[in-house]
């Protein structure tokens, strides 16, 4: 496969994001899956990935934006999507317009919504239980609950949540303080402010990892992208399937001597004589600058082979060794790929791990420029 412009597409496996969602549904029940989709859905594709999860049993989704939320709304998906955190007052007559779910936190913020034309509009109040990012100390609660109920025609109050800040490692105690903290907010709330509403607390790691976390719903992000939350959580993670492949082609190949030195700095030396393969990706596309020197490879027929000298903004080079290589073989760098040799799967947590970051930095770092293709495995 390859697009119209470019040897170089990544590839989105939707029945993979439908099999996920699915499959962590089954382990939170009954608590539903809210899917996160924010960051154009990590990088995947927005509206795409938020079709299959729903396919796949979700009964909400999450966004960070106003303009992400819109996105959804004008692909045709009615279901509730819920804005993570306040947004920029002049932008609620929007969040009425497209009736997506504002959280709220401050009552300046409430009263914001509240004038903007809204009738009805559920929004969710958060609560900040050690996280230190946003939402509503747990003193100011209450206060913020009568902001709410005095615009009792314009708003409603429909969910109650916090996030968790070190879910993705079971042996930190600080998940079982902040759910305690949370209670302790719950059970202070008026009467008016339990009945009906939705209440939150888990995020990917959490749904995976928490049991107690497990509440109404789950909002599953990382997750549902087949990738792990984190080290802590890999065996939990089995039986997720990897939704992106980045994949290309080599675009070019010779024969190097030894003593030879390649890209910008000349900082890698060849051994000995060698295939020398250039692919026709590179930072611009979201491979970091540096991969190379942290033991990066990528596959070409199932095989192995490391990037070499730096990567440059539109190409990367390739130690092929004595192996037969030619211009136009598919090159995988994030994925699976099968060969004489047999196969061979690099993950966005392999690319996480070298360079001392996360999954999802990985899989949102690739660029828009990069085509996504998105496919499903089952003629539907």
């Amino acid at each position: 496969m390859t697009t119209d412009t470019r040897w170089a597409w990544a590839e989105i496996d939707l029945d993979a994001i439908e099999h996920n969602v699915r499959l962590i549904g089954e382990r939170v029940s009954p608590s539903a899956v809210w899917a996160v989709v924010k960051a154009d859905g990590y990088g995947h594709g927005a509206v795409d990935v938020a079709r299959a999860a729903l396919a796949g049993g979700a009964e909400g989704l999450a966004v960070a934006l106003v303009a992400e939320g819109m996105e959804l709304r004008e692909a045709g998906l009615d279901v509730p999507i819920l804005l993570l955190s306040e947004q920029p007052p002049h932008t609620a007559g929007h969040i009425v317009e497209h009736n997506l779910t504002p959280t709220v936190y401050t009552v300046d913020y409430v009263d914001a919504l509240a004038a903007a034309g809204a009738h009805g509009l559920p929004v969710h109040m958060k609560v900040d239980t050690g996280m230190q990012r946003v939402g509503a100390q747990p003193d100011d609660v209450l206060a913020l609950v009568e902001a709410i109920q005095r615009h009792g025609d314009q708003l409603r109050l429909a969910g109650v949540l916090t996030h968790l800040a070190v879910a993705d490692d079971p042996g930190d105690d600080f998940t079982r303080e902040q759910l305690a903290r949370f209670d302790d907010v719950l059970s202070s709330l008026p009467a008016a402010a339990r009945d009906d509403v939705l209440i939150h607390a888990a995020n990917s790691a959490g749904a995976l990892a928490h049991p107690d976390s497990r509440r109404s719903l789950v909002r599953a992000g990382i997750a549902i992208y087949g990738i792990s939350p984190g080290p802590g959580i890999d065996a939990r993670a089995a039986g997720l399937r990897p939704a992106m492949s980045v994949r290309t082609k080599v675009s070019h190949v010779k024969r190097v001597p030894l003593g030879s030195r390649v890209s910008y700095g000349l900082r890698h030396e060849f051994g000995r004589e060698t295939t020398l393969a250039t692919i026709p990706v590179g930072y611009a596309d979201g491979v970091p600058r540096r991969l190379s020197e942290v033991g990066g490879e990528v596959l070409i027929c199932g095989t192995r082979h490391p990037i070499v000298g730096a990567v440059t903004m539109d190409q990367l080079m390739v130690d092929a060794g004595d192996h037969d290589v030619h211009v136009g073989d598919d090159v995988v760098l994030i994925g699976e790929q099968t060969g004489p040799e047999g196969t061979d799967r690099i993950r966005a947590e392999e690319w996480a791990d070298r360079l001392g970051t996360i999954g999802y930095e990985i899989v949102c770092g690739i660029s828009a420029r990069m085509p996504r293709v998105p496919r499903r495995s089952i003629e539907r």
